[in-house]
């Protein structure tokens, strides 16, 4: 199944507390998409929130995003790893 990453870019002061809040809404409905949200990380000062997930598509992902409140700005599909 693919890899995506997607990158949020207006949650500046994101305190830890928070982006878990956000992760565990992302995780309550990602089997609605068949989407599996592996990690999140976040720069506070920038606003910069990133998250891994594996899923069908860029467009499932980003349907769960939406409807737990945090839509991504970008979704880039990761095809290589090491």
């Amino acid at each position: 199944m693919p890899e995506f990453m997607d990158v949020h870019t207006s949650m500046k002061g994101v305190t830890s507390e928070a982006l878990l809040e956000a992760h565990n809404a992302d995780l309550a409905i990602q089997g609605d998409e068949g989407v599996n949200f592996k990690h999140a990380w976040a720069d506070p000062e920038s606003g910069m929130v990133f998250c891994l997930s594996e899923g069908p598509s860029a467009e499932a992902v980003q349907r769960i995003h939406e409807r737990a409140g945090h839509p991504a700005d970008q979704i880039y599909e990761v095809p290589v790893q090491a």
